[in-house]
């Protein structure tokens, strides 16, 4: 980083470490997995017990902890829900008339395998296609 940069960055009062600032290694803090399926049948899409179910067996396939559940089914159409982990967070977010459902996990456990949940919502969803992204969350990350 610039010279120029990191006296920016110390004079705005960003919240970053000065051992990030200083270009020192800092440790990564989780996982963060996010996945677009196209290609969804509206009708599991829209039902707000199917994706709960999906869900809770690919948060036990990846070894989360639910601490809370959270689902709103939208009207005409659509469906999100929330898992509240001990190791952070899941949701999934759909719009059954696209047949798309846009899916978060993070992690910061090394316990959990948000790969593996990802295995099981694939298999409940059966999308046509899918993309995933993985990334390392944390100040190494920056």
């Amino acid at each position: 980083m610039e010279r120029k940069n990191l006296a920016y960055l110390k004079t705005k009062k960003h919240a970053i470490s000065s051992e990030l600032l200083e270009g020192k290694k800092s440790k990564m803090v989780g996982s963060h997995l996010i996945a677009e399926l196209v290609g969804c049948s509206f009708d599991t899409l829209n039902d707000e017990k199917k994706i709960k179910e999906a869900m809770l067996n690919a948060s036990a396939a990846a070894n989360f902890t639910v601490l809370e559940v959270s689902i709103k089914k939208f009207s005409p159409q659509g469906v999100t829900a929330l898992l509240l982990l001990s190791e952070s967070h899941f949701s999934i977010h759909t719009w059954p008339e696209l047949g798309y459902a846009a899916i978060d996990m993070f992690t910061c456990s090394k316990t959990c395998d948000p790969n593996e949940a990802f295995k099981v919502l694939v298999n409940y969803l059966k999308p046509n296609r899918y993309t995933t992204k993985e990334m390392v969350r944390g100040p190494s990350g920056v």
